[in-house]
């Protein structure tokens, strides 16, 4: 994290640091990742991680494509 270029405007924080946490969230929980889905509430991805930001249920794309695979 050392690495992370900070900007003087926190908005502009803030947009890399929910870019960041939604990438995260399509590796382990098995979405696919498109940048511009970011704050897109049509994207499904994108609604999944809402749903985990705020605390709700969500649907773990991962452990449902592992389960299929058995």
């Amino acid at each position: 994290m050392s690495n992370k270029k900070k900007y003087n405007n926190p908005r502009v924080n803030q947009i890399f640091d929910d870019l960041e946490d939604y990438l995260d969230f399509c590796r382990v929980y098995g979405y696919r990742f498109n940048e511009a889905d970011l704050y897109n509430m049509q994207s499904y991805p994108f609604q999944q991680f809402n749903k985990k930001r705020n605390g709700k249920n969500f649907k773990d794309q991962a452990g449902v494509d592992l389960a299929r695979m058995r």
